[in-house]
């Protein structure tokens, strides 16, 4: 019990980068979604499962989503 704030905690540690990097990653897609443009209603869908599937939805939407967006002429 005579812990003190100085002692660092290695697993803390890691699992609060975890927290950060997994939050991080649902904010950059999700912000990357909302500036594409995507054909029919695929980008209501991916908000969808970007949102209600924090990790899994993110790096499902990195490795196939992000190819399907349209490009446009600039």
């Amino acid at each position: 019990m005579d812990k003190t704030i100085t002692e660092f905690s290695l697993g803390l540690f890691i699992w609060q980068a975890l927290l950060l990097i997994s939050i991080g990653l649902w904010i950059f897609c999700l912000i990357n979604i909302l500036r594409n443009q995507f054909q029919k209603n695929d980008k209501i869908i991916w908000t969808l499962v970007v949102i209600l599937l924090p990790i899994v939805g993110s790096l499902l939407y990195l490795f196939i989503g992000k190819n399907k967006n349209l490009k446009l002429n600039q």
